[in-house]
């Protein structure tokens, strides 16, 4: 009761949410981890402050986690989490070039057990997979890939099975393996660029093989052109 002894309203029960607790989605979290690696290559964050900030971004449940983690980026004030209303003109897709979907979450682990599993298109790949071949075949292809990591370290074990991986052609591949009645071949190679991903191998071969390389005229472009500075 009020001094007047009139009764307070009452608050409504479908009060609008503020910005910052509204559930962020896909598109938005991939929108921070996008200014995050540009921040990245620029040298304004360093490996631990990027990954920190990357795993927060990706687990980040509301609008209001995923602000605080470009607070301190010249980049912060061109971030709008707005949402357009449906039939608007700048809500549709720009002539400049096609709509990128939000790379997939995958599992650190490749399995394969008397069949195969393959990993390929956009998808991000942080610093360390594995990949586990047993009478069946595993196949990696980074070379559409969003790199969360400058380096990454893929352990192969293969038995009676066969693991085959791919990268981009401008980034350096390193790495090699032990081969027991099996074969263990890095195709290695130093991209040109210093600030380029790295792909190391290693692992075991027993009755089975490993096989890694660059697939000529795939290039990681998106990375490349966050280091050139390019548009």
């Amino acid at each position: 009761m009020t001094k007047s002894g009139a009764t307070p309203p009452a608050r409504p029960e479908h009060a609008p949410v503020a910005e910052a607790e509204i559930r962020a989605s896909d598109a938005d979290r991939e929108r921070v981890a996008e200014l995050l690696r540009d921040a990245y290559a620029e040298g304004r964050l360093d490996v631990e402050e990027h990954a920190e900030r990357i795993e927060a971004a990706y687990a980040a449940k509301t609008l209001g986690d995923l602000v605080p983690l470009t607070r301190d980026l010249p980049v912060h004030s061109g971030i709008s989490f707005e949402k357009l209303p449906l039939g608007d003109p700048a809500a549709a897709p720009r002539p400049d070039g096609p709509v990128r979907l939000p790379a997939r979450n995958e599992a650190p682990t490749m399995l394969a057990v008397f069949g195969g599993s393959s990993r390929k298109g956009r998808w991000r790949v942080g610093s360390h997979l594995r990949a586990v071949a047993v009478f069946g075949g595993v196949e990696i292809d980074l070379t559409d890939a969003v790199f969360e990591s400058p380096e990454v370290v893929i352990d192969v074990v293969a038995i009676f099975g066969g693991v085959e991986i791919k990268v981009p052609e401008n980034v350096s591949l390193h790495g090699g393996g032990v081969g027991i009645f099996g074969g263990f071949d890095v195709k290695e190679q130093t991209a040109a660029d210093p600030y380029a991903p790295v792909v190391r191998v290693k692992g075991t071969a027993v009755f089975g093989g490993c096989e890694a390389k660059p697939r000529r005229g795939k290039k990681l472009k998106e990375w490349v052109r966050k280091q050139l500075g390019a548009d």
